[in-house]
């Protein structure tokens, strides 16, 4: 073997077991955020809950119901579409007909404010919003009920700014692609996302965001965030800059998982790449030490010695012990809030997460929900005003 595939081979080596301690560290740190005590909230003030929508999702009535059967004395749920013929009005009306005394409103307004849609249907919709403490969560999770107690028990510091939650991948069908998608949010981004905090930073993640009226108010109201794809991250930010803190609180919702097809998850989760990497490049980069099995699988393809080949078995054993830990301390699929990894897919989950990251410094375009962005936001553009125009923002409420 060459000189260079030798040091090839060892690097590899290198990010193999460096993997492995990467995998085990996370493991410790969910569990430890397993154990933290749920302190209940002395005051529960009432509470309006933002879902933008956007069509007939897998499982969205699955979701939309978790919502609206919160188990907290007063709060209303204001739903929001930017189609008249959008299918997801047919399920907020089911919402409305099951729940008929919890205060659902549907916004449907067309006006556009920005490149990123689902902040102007935000926009649109907090004319509807009744109280002073927003959660703006997505379309598609699901939520125990006690998912508004624990937001609000993290506002009882005078310091904390917003609230956001961690979550889990629900896989949407038995397809090998969302069984992947949900693997890599559980066993990839949840440890990861909690080591993080252990080493200081406190990220806005997108799938719930709790603040007050008077916060948002403060960093310039959702029109600060319009032309952002990643609006959780510069409402972080934003946030953060008012010298107020972000907590993660003790739920984990779920995220559904929909693909049913290996290209479509591809898609999805370069979206995701490429927005990590326009916001934290180095930690990006960083991350590829994740993936042991594929180090492990290369380090041992250039050498060939059976000695390097017993890292395979190593780093599987780890990965798997890991993401079965995870499983059991956040007790997600006891709850059905999550979805088993398949423990013997695992190589060919690490080798498609290393394809993504390389496919990532390709180009800075993402595809979202039928729409193609950049991660660096373009400077915004005065509006035209058109009769089309005029007549989109004409927004009807729905209650």
């Amino acid at each position: 073997m060459s000189g260079l595939a030798t040091a090839l081979s060892a690097a590899s080596s290198l990010l193999a077991l460096a993997g492995m301690g990467q995998a085990a560290s996370g493991w410790r740190s969910v569990r430890r955020f397993s154990r933290e005590q749920h302190a209940r909230p002395t005051q529960r003030p009432p509470i309006t809950l933002l879902k933008p929508l956007y069509g007939d999702e897998p499982l969205l009535e699955q979701a939309l119901d978790s919502v609206c059967g919160q188990d907290y004395p007063d709060f209303q749920v204001v739903f929001g579409v930017q189609d008249v013929s959008d299918p997801a009005i047919a399920v907020v009306q089911l919402m409305q007909r099951r729940y008929p005394h919890i205060e659902i409103d549907l916004v449907i307004d067309a006006t556009p404010h920005g490149s990123n849609r689902k902040v102007a249907n935000l926009i649109n919709m907090l004319p509807s919003a009744h109280h002073d403490l927003l959660v703006i969560a997505d379309s598609d999770l699901h939520c125990a009920p006690d998912y508004l107690e624990r937001i609000v028990a993290g506002f009882q510091d005078p310091k904390v700014g917003l609230v956001t939650t961690l979550y889990a991948g629900l896989a949407a069908n038995a397809s090998l692609p969302a069984r992947l998608g949900a693997s890599a949010i559980n066993h990839g981004f949840l440890p990861g996302a909690l080591m993080s905090r252990d080493l200081g930073r406190q990220d806005c993640l997108g799938a719930t965001m709790a603040l007050r009226r008077a916060t948002l108010q403060a960093i310039g109201g959702f029109h600060a965030l319009v032309d952002h794809l990643a609006d959780d991250n510069v409402l972080g930010q934003k946030v953060r800059a008012l010298g107020l803190t972000i907590r993660i609180a003790t739920t984990v919702p779920a995220t559904t998982v929909p693909e049913t097809s290996l290209s479509a998850l591809f898609r999805h989760e370069l979206r995701w790449s490429r927005t990590i990497l326009s916001l934290v490049p180095l930690e990006f980069a960083l991350s590829s030490i994740q993936f042991p099995l594929f180090w492990a699988l290369l380090a041992w393809g250039i050498s060939g010695s059976a000695w390097v080949g017993l890292l395979v078995p190593a780093c599987w054993a780890t990965r798997a012990l890991a993401a079965r830990g995870i499983d059991r301390a956040l007790g997600l699929v006891r709850a059905g809030l999550a979805s088993p990894v398949p423990l013997l897919l695992l190589p060919l989950r690490d080798a498609m997460s290393m394809a993504i990251i390389l496919a990532s410094y390709a180009s800075d375009k993402v595809e979202w929900r039928g729409q193609m962005m950049h991660t660096r936001p373009p400077p915004p553009l005065e509006p035209e005003t058109t009769a089309e125009t005029a007549s989109a923002r004409q927004g009807t409420v729905l209650s």
